[in-house]
């Protein structure tokens, strides 16, 4: 359906207000992410409150991924640099899925998502790090990594390995990533 709905059946999906339609809508929009009209509606919705929302914006980017490589990793670099922890959790989490990264440049574009996105994590203050939107991202990174990692590994480790875990919740993404079969099996 993400690649065959109309905008006028996606301005309808959202219009309805429930949070099914609107994930669809989301996936919708996100699929067509090469579009600039639909990739702008697509990353507002990356940062609604709404968690089935948000998961059908990395679906449909996923998808787009799947049949453009480059498209993924163009919106994934933007988002990654977005000041919303939430469309920055949107980059991660739509690149780091197993059957995207099965070349060299998707996989190369996920460690470097992560990383960014990593750093900006850690440029948030205290407060900021305690704000709902933060800890989604926090959670995502807390298995983003092993993926990125396990689809690069000299590259992914070396990225991985330099992470400062003096922070504690770097730390924290560390150890739950270490955590993940596909990364222990690596270290």
């Amino acid at each position: 359906m993400a690649g065959y709905a109309s905008l006028q059946i996606v301005d309808l999906l959202i219009a309805d207000g429930g949070e099914y339609t609107a994930m669809c809508a989301a996936a919708i929009l996100a699929r067509r992410g090469e579009d600039p009209t639909c990739e702008a509606r697509a990353r507002r919705l990356a940062a609604d409150a709404r968690w089935r929302v948000r998961e059908g914006v990395a679906l449909g980017v996923q998808v787009l991924g799947s049949v453009s490589p480059d498209a993924i990793i163009e919106i994934t670099r933007a988002w990654a640099n977005d000041e919303g922890p939430l469309v920055q959790r949107a980059a991660v989490a739509s690149i780091c899925e197993p059957r995207l990264l099965h070349s060299e440049a998707t996989a190369a574009a996920a460690l470097r998502v992560c990383g960014r996105v990593t750093a900006h994590y850690a440029e948030l203050v205290p407060q900021q790090r305690r704000a709902s939107g933060a800890r989604a991202l926090r959670q995502a990174l807390g298995y983003c990594w092993s993926i990125a990692v396990a689809a690069s590994p000299a590259e992914g480790l070396r990225a991985f390995r330099a992470l400062d875990t003096t922070d504690a919740d770097i730390a924290w993404v560390v150890q739950q990533n270490v955590g993940k079969k596909r990364l222990a099996a690596l270290l």
